[in-house]
């Protein structure tokens, strides 16, 4: 994982040694190359099973991850887009880090506010004039005098 971020949890660089990558052959045009050499990258991360990652953050990279995590919880990234095979292994390493960043930036609690009295009578005043514009729409009334 790189270190250019110095602000990364100490789990990051533990999570490290849980990751099983294997080659395979990229699909799409290329032609022989593409049919002959295993330059496509794919990573494996035991998210439930990893004893680096804390809870939370397991959680919510689980939501996070979405169709590319398994039913027994392992994370699956594939990378074909580059020619090289050390190149797809740079990119799809860096998707797992950021996913993982992600998933360790914990969403701020939201509190409930409520309107303040000037915003209420705004809001009745608004709801007043519009009802009065639809109002004169109808039709005229013809009131005997």
């Amino acid at each position: 994982m790189d270190g250019h971020r110095t602000r990364d949890p100490w789990w990051l660089t533990a999570a490290e040694g849980e990751i099983a990558e294997r080659a395979a052959r990229a699909s799409g045009p290329g032609g022989q190359h593409v049919n002959k050499t295993s330059t496509a990258i794919e990573l494996r991360f035991d998210v439930r099973g990893s004893p680096s990652v804390p809870e939370e953050v397991k959680a919510r990279l689980e939501a996070l991850a979405g169709s590319r995590l398994t039913q027994d919880g392992v994370l699956l990234i594939f990378a074909q887009e580059h020619r090289s095979q050390e190149m797809n292994r740079q990119a799809a390493r860096e998707r797992l880090v950021d996913l993982l960043r992600q998933a360790a930036v914990r969403p701020k609690t939201r509190r409930p506010t409520r309107p303040t009295l000037a915003s209420k009578i705004r809001r009745l005043d608004s709801k007043t004039r519009r009802a009065g514009v639809k109002g004169m729409r109808g039709r005229p009334s013809h009131h005997d005098d």
